[in-house]
């Protein structure tokens, strides 16, 4: 499988000549999902799910569909019928030849005063990778890449650590990272690196793994 890292939370996964898009947000390039046979969103929140970027992939490509939950469904299904599908916590599905399994009910919280909204994670492939969305989910299955969220408003470094110990992946490449200064990533990588107990990886956006 080919993983490619977009800007922020956006990656695509390539494998048997089909693409896989996950949260073509707003910090992330246009034509993110330009090319996807299916596309991904793990939330309503714009720098995981961008109307424009969507519309973009579903227009490029008439057979391209796309999975997410309903807040995010309600805003497309009309303009696409029968290319946009709901899920939710439990449900697995096929995309585009990848099996997919839904993982996570809330997204984290940011703060108390702010209500919680949905957020999904998706375990592709029997757990070759996990995509948690904005959530530190547990997806109660091993997993050998995980899609690390490493810094937003709703959480700090230790918590990210212990994300990482709780999972146990094989590796863990960085993801939500578009707020992350140049002058932050080494400590980032240091005490992730040290403390997170597997192998803790960064790509710049537009760079690829074989994973």
């Amino acid at each position: 499988m080919k993983f490619t890292k977009k800007s922020h939370a956006c990656v695509r996964l390539e494998k048997d000549g089909r693409t896989l898009v996950i949260d073509p947000g707003v910090f992330t390039e246009e034509d993110a999902a330009v090319g996807a046979d299916a596309i991904l969103v793990t939330h309503e929140h714009p720098d995981h799910f961008s109307e424009g970027h969507l519309r973009a992939g579903l227009e490029a490509n008439p057979q391209a569909e796309i999975w997410t939950l309903k807040s995010v469904a309600d805003q497309l299904s009309a303009a696409f019928p029968g290319r946009v599908h709901t899920v939710g916590h439990g449900d697995t599905f096929t995309a585009a030849g990848f099996d997919v399994q839904v993982h996570g009910e809330l997204h984290a919280v940011i703060h108390p005063d702010i209500p919680r909204i949905t957020n999904v994670g998706y375990l592709v492939d029997g757990g070759r990778v996990f995509h948690p969305g904005d959530a530190l989910t547990l997806p109660d299955h091993p997993v050998e890449t995980l899609l690390l969220p490493v810094q937003a408003p709703w959480s700090k470094i230790s918590e990210v650590i212990d994300y990482v110990r709780e999972v146990k992946p094989q590796r863990a490449y960085d993801i939500h990272d578009a707020l992350l200064t140049d002058l932050a990533r080494p400590a980032y990588d240091r005490q992730i690196g040290t403390l997170g107990g597997s192998e803790h990886l960064r790509l710049a956006p537009g760079e690829t793994a074989d994973i």
